[in-house]
């Protein structure tokens, strides 16, 4: 462990929280970077409860699960927020490559790192996965039993919407013309012997033809933007933007989709009972179909909290919309 040099953080950062710089590996030989928040008054002999935070999807540790991280360590856990395999300061020797296998086993292999610090209990580890990394958490505790409480922030199921679409309007053709897209771009790749990169949700025009772009967002936000683009776009480009963000900067590989089309995430999240789960999404938030659909695929112990007022997006980084107390007493109880 190290602490942290030349920090490049995007929220505000609270001075008091001791804030470690570690890595770990992952059981394909992944080195992951997190960054290790330790709580008030952090004495090495006692045994913490602890959380692994990631997410959202193609975001960094210094986002929102850094947020995440030091908010609930100032409430007295020992938080880990990492960068996935291949993405910010994880290791990866091609960038950008989203699995949902090495997703749900990065949460696995952060609970081992942070399961044999001398001042954790072991016993008492839970998971965080926010936007896109909440479907993988999920899958994740469903065969992990060391993770004893699970929570998801927005919800997005990164298998449905690349299978089905944003609101499940992709169709049979479309899915099929995709799949004649990914051939294509694979046989790009090893005749260039180089990796092709573009959307891992791969959209329409009217003619129904894929819409590529070179990164997830423009450098300029279009004037009739709709709404989710735009929030969007204020987080990664405007407020919180970070160069090592694949949503700030760049794009995921072209055949990201592949592996999600051959792995279907949360198949068995009713395993997870009777470990309890905690679902929160927002009132308008456009993935909140997406997490009530999970909620449902539950068994007990699962409560399910829609947060009023609030879309997607604001569950990153808004304050006074982030249900922090319930996440804290959520923890402090089933832990």
């Amino acid at each position: 462990m190290s602490k942290l040099a030349n920090d490049t953080r995007v929220f505000k950062i609270n001075p008091t929280i001791d804030v470690q710089n570690v890595r770990f590996n992952n059981r394909y030989g992944f080195t992951l970077a997190g960054h290790l928040y330790l709580p008030y008054n952090f004495d090495d002999k006692q045994a913490y409860q602890a959380i692994v935070i990631s997410g959202p999807f193609g975001a960094v540790k210094e986002q929102s699960s850094g947020l995440y991280a030091q908010t609930l360590a100032e409430r007295g856990f020992v938080a880990l927020a990492f960068d996935q395999s291949t993405t910010g300061e994880s290791s990866g020797k091609v960038r950008n490559v989203a699995s949902p296998d090495l997703f749900v086993e990065d949460f696995s292999a952060a609970v081992d790192f942070i399961g044999i610090q001398s001042f954790v209990d072991r016993d008492k580890i839970g998971a965080i996965g926010i936007c896109g990394l909440g479907s993988h958490v999920l899958t994740a505790a469903s065969i992990d039993k060391r993770i004893k409480a699970v929570a998801t922030s927005v919800m997005y199921d990164m298998s449905d919407s690349m299978w089905k679409g944003v609101g499940n309007t992709k169709t049979a053709e479309q899915r099929d013309l995709e799949r004649d897209y990914l051939a294509n771009q694979r046989w790009q790749d090893a005749e260039n012997g180089t990796t092709g990169y573009g959307p891992h949700e791969l959209m329409f025009d009217e003619s129904n033809q894929p819409m590529l772009f070179p990164s997830i967002l423009p450098d300029q936000l279009p004037e009739q933007a709709d709404p989710v683009t735009t929030a969007f776009y204020k987080y990664y480009k405007q407020r919180a933007f970070h160069p090592r963000s694949i949503n700030s900067t760049s794009s995921w590989t072209a055949t990201t989709p592949w592996s999600y089309y051959n792995f279907h995430l949360q198949a068995h999240i009713d395993e997870i009972s009777p470990r309890p789960v905690l679902i929160v999404t927002g009132e308008n938030a456009h993935s909140r179909y997406m997490a009530e659909e999970s909620y449902n695929r539950l068994k007990d112990h699962k409560e399910l909290v829609i947060v009023p007022d609030a879309d997607h997006v604001d569950l990153y980084d808004q304050m006074d919309k982030i249900p922090f107390d319930k996440f804290t007493s959520f923890f402090k109880e089933n832990l």
